[in-house]
């Protein structure tokens, strides 16, 4: 049992449950999005959501621990409209399947909840080749969700009701690298620090929930984007963490949240109407939260965005540069027109396509948001660049 309950100008605190603060909403015909939802408060979001009516889409890594969590759900709610999709957020083609997947299926998109984290891992690379947490914390789902993006404004359009992105962050955020993000020392392992890492990839979160704001709001779209602390909870995140195993058990149950307290600010961003219109926030206990002068620096946030482009058309190219050399058949980059965000990645010529057999450029509009593997870029020519 949390030991505070002081309650903040929502009504509600650091005490209050996901069903609590969603009690009399109705979530019918909204669609649910809501990664890592095997276990821990992804499981409890993913009850909750299910109880007030909403479809949700359960994106798992492990596809059988996710079907015994819907089982679960549907014994208790035998209405609920629940399914399963796997998805691995640490590989960035799994992100990829998944989203193609989903927009296949013609479903619509109301609501994505980027919440699947891992934390203080020990050094480790992705199979993208890019440090574990920052993968998956942060780059995983900055790829779903520009992937997804096209899909949630034509269901806001459509429907006229506003969609909400939620990425799930940490008070860790605080606790980052001091220069918060460490752009050119990602994969550096000799000052890699478990939990200076995990704290990174929280600040990215509300870095990425800022800037998508932002831009959100150029475009005019009715979509929301916010982040939060769900508060610190028992469960399974901690596994790397042995000392802090520890306290758990000792401790637990006096000062730390369990999974209902700690779902509670992701439903309440999700479906409640006292944040209607609001974004760009970071959220704890169901109520507005501060956060550090890094997390608040739009300078980072842009730079964070463009990075996190900058990575992803690095592995996208070599991706095409390995299957170009195994099949020895030419790559092609096609021109597609898109609504979709971009990031303008310009190199000097045989730089960044050195020996992949395309023509030769020296600067690619590299549209992410609305496509699928392979790729699909536009090139310009050098006189354009």
């Amino acid at each position: 049992m949390w030991l505070f309950k002081r309650k903040g100008p929502s009504g509600f605190s650091s005490s209050s449950t996901a069903e609590e603060v969603t009690n009399g909403i109705d979530g019918s015909g909204l669609t649910a999005i809501v990664t890592g939802a095997s276990s821990g408060i992804g499981s409890e979001t993913s009850r909750v959501l299910s109880l007030r009516g909403v479809h949700v889409i359960m994106a798992v890594r492990n596809m059988t621990a996710g079907k015994d969590v819907r089982e679960a759900i549907v014994k208790e709610i035998p209405a609920a409209k629940v399914d399963t999709m796997e998805l691995d957020l640490s590989s960035l083609a799994s992100v990829r399947k998944f989203a193609s997947d989903f927009k296949s299926s013609g479903r619509p998109l109301n609501l994505l909840i980027n919440n699947a984290g891992i934390m203080a891992t020990p050094f480790m690379l992705s199979k993208d080749n890019i440090e574990l947490q920052f993968a998956t914390n942060h780059l995983g789902h900055f790829l779903l969700t520009n992937l997804l993006l096209e899909k949630m404004k034509e269901t806001a359009r459509k429907t006229k009701r506003e969609g909400r992105i939620v990425n799930v962050s940490s008070e860790a955020h605080r606790f980052a690298y001091s220069e918060g993000i460490r752009f050119d020392k990602i994969n550096d392992p000799k000052s890699y620090s478990s939990f200076g890492a995990y704290g990174q990839s929280k600040l990215a979160n509300i870095l990425h929930a800022n800037e998508l704001t932002r831009l959100l709001k150029e475009d005019g779209v009715e979509i929301t984007s916010n982040s939060l602390h769900p508060g610190t909870i028992t469960t399974n995140l901690f596994r790397h963490m042995t000392l802090f195993n520890g306290l758990v058990s000792s401790l637990g149950k006096l000062l730390l949240k369990n999974v209902q307290q700690g779902a509670s600010t992701t439903c309440y961003l999700a479906l409640n109407p006292q944040v209607k219109g609001v974004s760009g926030e970071y959220f704890s206990d169901n109520n507005l939260a501060t956060t550090t002068a890094l997390a608040k620096n739009m300078d980072l946030a842009k730079r964070l965005w463009d990075f996190s482009h900058f990575l992803l058309t690095n592995l996208l190219l070599d991706k095409m540069k390995e299957t170009a050399r195994k099949t020895k058949r030419e790559g092609r980059i096609v021109n597609v027109s898109s609504e979709a965000y971009y990031c303008t990645l310009a190199y000097r010529e045989g730089i960044l396509f050195d020996k992949l057999m395309i023509p030769k450029a020296t600067a690619a509009l590299v549209h992410m948001a609305n496509q699928s593997w392979p790729t699909y870029c536009t090139l310009m020519s050098s006189q354009d660049a």
